[in-house]
């Protein structure tokens, strides 16, 4: 379970003014961002054709943390904050520990496997009180809290202070396009209300509750996706709750790419072809991030080109992984989501 250290629930709970909340609220877009890359390298390190079941679910994750980062943002727009993107801090340095993050938890860039969805991936996504489908977890130390206690005191926080804090309650500035979102998740923030709905999205789609590991009808938490890959069988209700009982999930081991875990582009000799595909898709990340910026500060219609742009890296990220390491035999390249200058 990631454990962020008291102090910062404590300096949201001392905020007087929606600006006290800005920064918390900016960590929290770093939080549901630093995700993507480690989860986004597991999903581009399935080879073509191959565990497409486990591909589906990855993926699922990856586009409902894109959704988690833009409310965080709409609610820092919404109470006059600027959501800070395409800097040099913005993206982890892994591996390492994700943002407000001080527990054990360390996370690399690696390629698919079950003990990397067992101990980091469940890691990152567990409940602070699980529903009960075959484990139940200790709970976290008192010095510390989780990401679900992080988000209930910015909702007690923004609550007390009351709808006076909100002075961008439209879309623009906000980031607000049903094309790729559903508008039950992804709506203006206008009032306390309906950033408290909106928080309860982010908290439920990671989590769950702790009475059901389904965040819709159709659609498990993270945590429990995850879950079930590792289990090798999809969650079914029972008459007693849920069980791992349902349809076989298979993994092929021979369907991941070798990939060199934490791949950076010094590692690589200028004008070799690894140093080349390895900058590119770093600077095309790079131009997300920079896209992400523009569609948070003034333009939300750049969203577009950002979804368009993260598909785009798929395809780079293919070339990539094909292309054998020169200083590591039997060992392909990873990805490298090291910040550079683009355009």
């Amino acid at each position: 379970m990631i454990q962020i250290d008291r102090s910062v629930i404590s300096g949201i709970h001392s905020a007087t003014r929606g600006t006290d909340l800005h920064e918390f609220l900016q960590n929290a877009i770093e939080l549901e961002h630093s995700t993507i890359p480690p989860y986004l390298t597991a999903l581009f390190s399935l080879k073509p054709g191959t565990n497409q079941d486990i591909a589906g679910l990855i993926r699922s994750v990856v586009v409902q943390e894109m959704l988690h980062m833009t409310i965080s943002a709409n609610i820092l727009i919404a109470i006059g904050g600027h959501p800070e993107i395409n800097h040099k801090h913005f993206i982890p340095d892994y591996p390492g520990h994700l943002p407000m993050n001080v527990g054990d938890l360390w996370v690399g860039i690696e390629p698919f496997s079950i003990p990397l969805l067992q101990n980091v991936f469940m890691a990152i996504e567990q409940p602070e009180h699980p529903a009960k489908v075959t484990k139940m977890f200790e709970a976290a130390v008192e010095q510390f809290a989780t990401i679900g206690q992080f988000y209930d005191a910015i909702k007690e926080q923004i609550q007390k202070l009351g709808p006076d804090i909100f002075v961008q309650t439209k879309a623009p500035p906000q980031v607000v396009v049903n094309k790729w979102f559903s508008p039950n998740e992804l709506f203006p923030i206008t009032d306390p209300d309906s950033a408290c709905r909106a928080i309860d999205v982010i908290k439920i789609e990671g989590e769950g509750t702790p009475c059901d590991p389904f965040a819709s009808p159709l659609d498990l938490s993270h945590y429990f996706k995850f879950s079930e890959i590792v289990e090798g069988r999809k969650v079914i209700p029972t008459p007693t709750g849920y069980s791992y009982g349902g349809d076989s999930i298979l993994f092929d081991s021979s369907g991941v790419w070798p990939l060199r875990p934490n791949c950076k582009i010094a590692d690589f000799a200028p004008n070799t072809q690894a140093r080349t595909r390895i900058s590119q898709f770093a600077y095309n990340y790079a131009n997300l991030l920079n896209t992400l910026h523009n569609a948070f500060n003034g333009d939300p219609s750049r969203i577009d080109v950002a979804i368009g742009l993260m598909y785009d890296l798929r395809i780079l990220a293919a070339a990539l992984m094909q292309t054998p390491d020169p200083t590591k035999p039997g060992f392909n390249i990873g990805p490298s989501f090291e910040y550079v200058q683009a355009q």
